[in-house]
């Protein structure tokens, strides 16, 4: 059985299959805010839509990173390490993609544990 949360005719902001849950991509609300901004806004939904699911931070399994801009690397990984549980951190990659939206400056997806 899959259970979907979120589920709009496009797409679902979350999918749960036998104990895994599968983000969305998660992009910022407030798309004026810098690179370090950007990621807490992403950071926060990961953590509502974990929660919807049953999850948390400490049970993610994966996650991949897309920046806009690679330069912005550094920002990102200062929101990200500030909000990562020292000792849970998961796999992930990091890498320089054309977004959607030419204002976004970081996507986010991850796949975490139930």
């Amino acid at each position: 059985m899959i259970k979907r949360i979120e589920a709009g005719r496009r797409m679902s902001q979350a999918s749960i299959h036998n104990g895994i849950v599968y983000l969305a991509g998660q992009v910022a609300e407030d798309a004026n805010a810098d690179i370090e901004g950007q990621t807490r806004q992403v950071l926060t939904a990961i953590d509502a839509l974990l929660a919807q699911a049953g999850s948390d931070k400490t049970r993610i399994l994966r996650a991949q990173i897309y920046l806009a801009d690679i330069g912005d690397f550094s920002g990102m990984n200062r929101a990200w390490d500030a909000w990562v549980v020292p000792g849970n951190a998961p796999s992930r990659a990091t890498v320089e993609a054309k977004l959607a939206k030419s204002e976004w400056k970081v996507e986010i997806v991850v796949t975490a544990t139930v």
